[in-house]
């Protein structure tokens, strides 16, 4: 307490004092031990009142060791296991976190890693990915602003995520401890097979297949591509200690409608340790036909390519760009793109009124509204010659279908000429319209429908910043290109509203995660809060049946059904109240990306060690690692002085005792008369 403080409670010792002797023993002849009492009473509760107002803070000050923190990260992986080393990556954790003298002087903490990462030691080696890139990302979160080192023990086989070298920090360093056999053994692996999920009926798809081997002598193999027991293609791959890869590229014809499942497998002669990764299996759905979209535009500009690389990343989707005038016929066409629309576009209207296309029509600075407003009567144009700026704001309860907020807000403006814009009848926005954040409620991307004919509209140009900005963000296109197959998805059904709309993928591999979405409508076609979805889900050889309920999040219900094992299932999605169904198909590929490695990826984590200037070591080294740690100076405990300012007394009790002394007083000299 400082000098002050003191001097006050001195002083509020006297008042008190003084008062209660002036009140019951000033000029009393009597001075009674009620009257003793009655003045400790009131010399308590005026001294408690006044340190009440003073409220003295009492300063402590303790000195802390702040140890550095040393991780230790354990790989939980199944490749563990199968490389037969989750004993000693126990062990090794084990000696690690109990060593007394790596407790002294750090503050040790064990983490786990797959696909997930969490802090503790209950090590199972049942994790269906390694995500090495996941743990730098967790601890840089954890420690900021920290110095310390990591102990990985890991095999260094990442099977998801960014490369994990260049994902810790340079001036941190890291030790990994290297699982699994590192002896090279003879091994001939499909390291990686790549194809389009979709083809079209009577056209050939392409596969491409990266072989690799692991030897000391010449082989010959034999690689095939099956499905069922029919040989597709059928070649040998010669391999030497100087030609370790081989490339695969090979048509395969699209025959049959539907989903397709195929085989491929590298195989010798030769005895194998692992003979998991000889066999990869993929498959393609092969559709019937095509969405044709035809984009109108009679200027250049940077959106339209935007748009045709945005639609055609779904191979579908077949974009052609065509100028007002070149417009022969609308019937080879799917869905109609009409960007900037002048009176140029007069017989493209005209052909549409008989083609009856649904239309997703884009306007901008170059676009003649006063010719919209005569050709179309879901919105009434009334704009200025000049131009403005307009920001997206998300309507989350937009329901024609399902679409995620990419983050519009932060994108970029679109420009659009000023003025305003009246819908007439109804319509459906999904983005709404801002200049400088402030709230227009006017429509930047809505949609409508007339006696089944669909329309979307966009009011600005300069999407293709979005694109570009969606990159940024994500690095890939992805997110803003499903936004936009959505819509032209669409635009290309002209199926009438359903009240269930459930979202699935036709296959899965094994270890993937598998979550099918839904959503129901109401009669008014808005999304249901209260209904009650179920799936079940048929193994279609066991006959198995499992049920699940789907949980509701923002504006879809989801399931998620990992731990299937590799099959075919039918599935069935129920809405309990109203009984409304829909049935589906999927497919989970027998595939354990786990258990395509024979050895840990030495060469990947030195890198990494060199990379942040600390050391690899194997599991019979691990003293020399508990020495290297113990002796580096850099990792010293810091001496903290914590000072903790704390009140003398807590001013809730306070009030407590000063209400007891005066109630007590109060009583004493009811009981004597004294009132």
């Amino acid at each position: 307490m400082t000098t002050n403080t003191i001097l006050l409670l001195l002083l509020s010792l006297l008042i008190a004092a003084g008062l209660s002797f002036f009140q019951y023993l000033y000029k009393v002849k009597n001075k009674s031990k009620v009257y003793l009492f009655l003045t400790f009473l009131r010399f308590l509760s005026i001294f408690f009142i006044l340190l009440l107002l003073i409220n003295p803070i009492i300063t402590t000050s303790k000195l802390e060791i702040i140890k550095t923190p040393l991780p230790i990260v354990v790989d939980n992986s199944s490749s563990i296991s199968f490389l037969k080393a989750k004993e000693k990556a126990s062990e090794l954790a084990r000696k690690l976190s109990s060593n007394s003298a790596l407790q002294e002087k750090y503050d040790v903490q064990p983490y786990l890693f797959d696909a997930t990462f969490e802090q503790s030691d209950s090590l199972t080696f049942k994790g269906n990915q390694t995500n090495l890139d996941l743990v730098a990302k967790n601890l840089k979160s954890i420690y900021k602003n920290a110095f310390y080192p990591t102990v990985v023990i890991t095999d260094g086989n990442q099977t998801t995520g960014n490369d994990y070298v260049y994902s810790f920090d340079e001036n941190k360093k890291v030790y990994p401890l290297v699982l699994g056999d590192t002896t090279k053994v003879f091994d001939l692996k499909i390291n990686q097979l790549n194809v389009n999920r979709y083809a079209f009926l009577k056209n050939k798809f392409p596969v491409e297949v990266f072989l690799q081997y692991s030897g000391d002598k010449n082989v010959t193999a034999n690689f095939s591509i099956t499905q069922g027991n029919e040989v597709l293609n059928r070649q040998s791959i010669s391999f030497s200690p100087s030609k370790k890869t081989a490339v695969v590229n090979v048509l395969l014809p699209a025959n049959k409608v539907g989903l397709q499942i195929y085989k491929a497998k590298l195989e010798s002669k030769e005895t194998e340790k692992n003979a998991f990764n000889n066999i990869k299996n993929f498959a393609v759905e092969v559709i019937d036909q095509k969405t044709a979209v035809a984009i109108v535009s009679s200027i250049d500009h940077p959106d339209i390519a935007a748009l045709k690389r945005a639609i055609e990343s779904n191979l579908q989707h077949k974009v052609e760009i065509i100028k007002p005038n070149d417009v022969k016929t609308l019937l080879n066409y799917n869905v109609l793109v009409l960007y900037q629309p002048t009176s140029a576009f007069k017989s493209v209207f005209e052909a549409n009124k008989k083609a009856n296309l649904n239309t997703f029509i884009i306007t901008g600075t170059a676009t003649d509204f006063s010719f919209l407003n005569q050709e179309q009567n879901n919105f009434v144009f009334k704009m200025s010659s000049q131009s403005e700026d307009y920001q997206a704001d998300f309507d989350s309860q937009f329901n024609l279908f399902a679409v995620d907020n990419l983050g519009f807000e932060a994108l970029p403006p679109l420009q659009n000429n000023y003025g305003s814009i009246t819908a007439n009848g109804e319509v459906n926005t999904l983005l709404s319209a801002k200049i400088r954040n402030i709230e227009t409620k006017a429509p930047l991307l809505s949609f409508t429908e007339n006696q089944g004919k669909r329309t979307a509209y966009l009011f600005g140009e300069n999407s293709w910043k979005w694109r570009l900005q969606s990159h940024v963000d994500n690095q890939s296109f992805e997110k803003y290109d499903v936004f936009i197959n959505k819509i032209i998805q669409y635009l290309a059904s002209n199926n009438a509203k359903k009240s269930l709309v459930v979202n699935h993928e036709s296959f899965y591999n094994t270890g993937e995660a598998i979550e099918i979405t839904a959503q129901y409508f109401n009669k008014n076609y808005d999304f249901d809060e209260k209904a009650n979805l179920t799936i079940a889900v048929t193994n279609v050889q066991t006959k198995q049946t499992k049920n699940y309920d789907l949980l509701k999040g923002n504006t879809i219900y989801k399931v998620n059904l990992d731990g299937l094992p590799a099959g075919s299932y039918n599935f069935s999605v129920k809405e309990l109240n109203s009984k409304t169904s829909y049935s589906g198909h999927f497919e989970i590929l027998d595939f354990d990306i786990e258990k395509q490695f024979v050895n840990p990826d030495v060469q990947k984590l030195k890198q990494l060690a060199t990379q942040t200037k600390g050391k690899a070591f194997y599991p019979n080294q691990i003293d020399a690692l508990i020495k290297t740690l113990l002796e580096n100076e850099e990792y010293k405990p810091v001496q903290k002085d914590v000072v903790t300012k704390s009140p003398l007394i807590d001013w809730k009790w306070l009030l407590v005792l000063i209400a007891a002394f005066l109630s007590t007083e109060w009583f004493v000299r009811k009981y004597n008369g004294m009132l």
